[in-house]
């Protein structure tokens, strides 16, 4: 059995065999606490990196339905510094964890080490949607917006685990813009970054585990802008399997670090799934952490194929198997539960979520 075998075999070991259908669990709130205000000690980390092996997998395979209530309370940043937690209880009527899949043929593993992003230009292209979407987060990472007034990118981009980033106080969200070029009226010149602030920031708790628990599971965060913005936005959807996307891909694109000014895009196929998390080989570099990564995928209702974001993107996690290194990069899929608790954050009423 070769390396590649035995680690799709690891992987795909902690996913639930059979499918099945369910609603969309109802998160709701319960209690709402004080907490103190943050300190904002901690260091921004361009791009997140983890170890998992064989124990740690298997831990985050064996949660229970009270885990899950747990790591989906979620802590609120006020823009004063202030924060709350809020405590809530998932509705019994649909499933705890999501709409799982079976394991179908292998997928042939894409080219790792080569870079393979584009860089979007020409104003045309960059306010276009998709692209037009993307934005970036004052603490040196990517977002993309999911409402009028709402942004999801990495929780990493904001906390550490431990305490906010210095900087998530006064977080901003910067906007591609193109201005008139000097002395022409006519046609837009350069593109510059227009900053809007951000009222509150919503941080699962699933991620505020502390240092030593850091896990990519919970790894995101949603930033709810003081003003709405004039952008379209992209829809949020559960994470189909690999096999249910178009061309079994992803795509994202970010404000990649090694190329300040300019919009990258790339796409590749998903090599490995579990339950949580989306492996993948798509080239990216620090300040990529946090980039909407999205598919297409089916409407039933439209009968048409829908872009719409399953993921977001984290960085990068060395796996090891049988005492052998992988990397991987890694996206944080949109389990039915996440996707609950992100609709919950963005309408502020469970039920109008029912229907999504």
């Amino acid at each position: 059995m070769t390396p590649r075998q035995v680690v799709a075999i690891f992987l795909l070991s902690f996913l639930p065999s059979a499918a099945a259908g369910g609603l969309l669990p109802a998160l709701i709130p319960r209690a709402t606490l004080q907490l103190g205000t943050a300190r904002f000690s901690a260091w921004p980390t361009p791009e997140l990196t983890t170890r998992c092996d064989a124990a740690c997998a298997r831990r985050e395979a064996a949660l229970e339905p009270q885990d899950f209530q747990e790591y989906l309370s979620y802590e609120t940043l006020y823009a004063n510094g202030t924060r709350t937690l809020t405590t809530v209880e998932l509705s019994p009527r649909g499933s705890t964890t999501e709409r799982w899949w079976r394991r179908h043929a292998r997928r042939k593993r894409q080219i790792y080490g080569m870079d393979g992003r584009f860089s979007i230009s020409g104003n045309h292209f960059l306010m276009d949607y998709p692209f037009s979407t993307t934005v970036k987060i004052s603490t040196g990472c990517t977002g993309v917006l999911v409402s009028k007034r709402h942004v999801l990118t990495a929780a990493h981009c904001v906390h550490d685990g431990t305490d906010y980033v210095k900087g998530a106080k006064k977080i901003k969200v910067g906007f591609l813009t193109p201005v008139q070029s000097a002395g022409n009226g006519t046609r837009p010149g350069r593109l510059v970054m227009r900053w809007a602030r951000v009222r509150r920031t919503q941080v699962p708790k699933g991620w505020i585990r502390g240092p030593n628990a850091v896990s990519m599971d919970y790894d995101y965060a949603l930033l709810e802008l003081r003003r709405p913005h004039r952008r379209p936005h992209m829809k949020l959807t559960v994470a189909p399997a690999a096999e249910e996307m178009a061309g079994k891909r992803i795509h994202f694109s970010g404000f990649d670090s090694d190329r300040p000014g300019e919009l990258v895009y790339r796409f590749c196929g998903v090599e490995d799934e579990t339950a949580h998390l989306i492996y993948q080989h798509c080239d990216a570099r620090p300040g990529a952490s946090g980039s909407g990564v999205y598919s297409k995928v089916w409407d039933p209702i439209r009968h048409k194929w829908e872009r719409k974001v399953i993921g977001v993107f984290s960085g990068h996690q060395w796996l090891e198997v049988a005492g052998e290194q992988h990397d991987y990069n890694v996206a944080v899929r949109l389990t039915a539960p996440k996707f609950a608790q992100i609709c919950y954050w963005i309408k502020g009423d469970y039920k109008s979520c029912q229907n999504e």
